[in-house]
């Protein structure tokens, strides 16, 4: 046979009425993602808006900002990035993290309390690597995590992702309190159904309501997590990104640490917000339980599933924020300056809660935190409402999240009564 005669498929052409099969690359699961965070498009259009000229007030920025606008920042932490070594920064870390990181966060967290010696870490890609391990290693493929009706939208992002879903508890009362009752019926629910229950409590200056549980609320909290401990394997984990900005930032440890012999307790611990480092993504997951086998194996869990996942985490980034801990200097002048922010923020809340006082907003007791939310029927009209005159928040059902780390404490009452309209045209 010639090569004249010799025909490759592709010189073929497709008989009349054939159509070429769509090819389906991604699978099922994953064919319709959406392309953006839509916290991170609405910031996107804020920006856009105030560059061509408009006066714009963007409530939706999960980042503390000064009153100019510009990113606050840590000096000290700074430094202590610039003085790392560059054969320690460009080295891979351990797995698990760097052993000093690790020890310097366990004392950071749960320093003073019995809960130091009964504790283990692995190091993450910020809190949301935290969380991630959390939803995977503690819960099976198709089970369910438990948390208040109020969350973090990303929760349900990592959940997803891990073939995990959310069940949720209403967050607040008829008095406007924690409902703890609530809380105490869905863990029956989720405990009976998957033999096992997950908890993510995220507290104090809970992102997005700003509330923080007291002390009463925390009492009533731990006699139901004993209860439901007794009956299935429970895991606690206290999603900790904002206590730096709290009142009382270690007034819940005695709580949680009278449960660690009756459940596994974690800690979802980051650098980004107390540190005022979001890019950095150092972060670690503290696991207490007085069952020193489970907590070898919890620690073996762990330290195979980073090596599954990012395989290791930011050298650099552990580095200068274990200088941050340990270094006595270092670690105070980081105190001086978080406590700058700390009253800058401060002012804002307390500006705000002035605002409101005889509007028609309602929202949960504010007393720190970044965000607080308002609470609105129609909460999608109303974001864009408020969007049609200059103001940006972040819709969710029955609310509005506002990111008051973001705005000036001047354009406070502007703001304040944007949404009181809004509230009030929504109502």
């Amino acid at each position: 046979m010639s090569a004249a005669a010799v025909r490759s498929p592709v010189d073929e052409a497709p008989a009349a009425g054939y159509t070429q099969p769509t090819v389906k690359y991604l699978t099922d699961r994953h064919a319709d993602r959406p392309a953006d965070d839509p916290i991170f498009a609405l910031n996107r259009e804020a920006t856009q808006r105030r560059a061509a000229g408009e006066s714009i007030v963007n409530a939706t920025v999960g980042a503390l900002l000064e009153d100019n606008g510009t990113l606050a920042v840590l000096p000290s932490v700074v430094q202590a990035l610039h003085g790392v070594l560059p054969a320690r920064g460009a080295a891979y870390a351990p797995i698990a993290g760097a052993p000093d990181f690790l020890a310097a966060v366990v004392d950071d967290m749960v320093g003073g309390t019995s809960l130091a010696s009964r504790a283990t870490a692995v190091a993450t890609p910020g809190g949301s690597g935290a969380l991630r391990h959390a939803v995977s290693t503690f819960l099976d493929r198709g089970q369910t995590l438990v948390t208040s009706s109020f969350y973090w939208g990303p929760y349900t992002t990592i959940a997803d992702e891990h073939e995990r879903t959310v069940t949720t508890f209403p967050m607040f009362d008829a008095k406007g309190g924690f409902d703890v009752a609530a809380l105490s019926r869905t863990l029956d629910d989720v405990a009976a159904r998957q033999g096992r229950v997950l908890l993510f409590l995220n507290d104090p200056c809970h992102n997005p309501t700003g509330y923080s549980l007291d002390d009463a609320e925390w009492t009533a909290i731990a006699s139901v997590l004993r209860t439901v401990a007794h009956r299935v394997p429970l895991v606690v984990l206290c999603d900790v990104a904002y206590r730096a900005y709290a009142r009382n930032p270690t007034g819940f440890l005695r709580h949680v640490d009278a449960l660690a012999d009756d459940a596994l307790i974690l800690f979802a611990w980051s650098a980004s917000k107390s540190f005022a480092q979001y890019g950095l993504r150092v972060g670690a997951l503290v696991a207490c339980t007085g069952d020193s086998s489970q907590r070898s194996a919890v620690q073996r869990a762990l330290s195979f599933a980073s090596r599954g996942t990012w395989s290791n985490c930011n050298a650099a980034g552990m580095a200068a924020i274990t200088q941050c801990l340990t270094d006595p200097s270092t670690r105070a002048q980081v105190g001086r300056e978080r406590s700058r922010l700390t009253t800058l923020l401060d002012a804002r809340v307390q500006a705000f809660n002035r605002a409101a006082a005889g509007t028609s907003l309602r929202y949960p007791r504010y007393d720190g935190g970044f965000f607080v939310t308002v609470f609105v029927p129609e909460a999608a009209r109303a974001a864009e409402d408020l969007k049609s005159r200059g103001v940006f928040v972040v819709p969710q059902p029955g609310a509005v999240r506002v990111a008051l780390c973001s705005v000036a404490e001047a354009d406070i009452p502007r703001l304040v009564h944007e949404l009181d309209t809004a509230v009030r045209a929504a109502t």
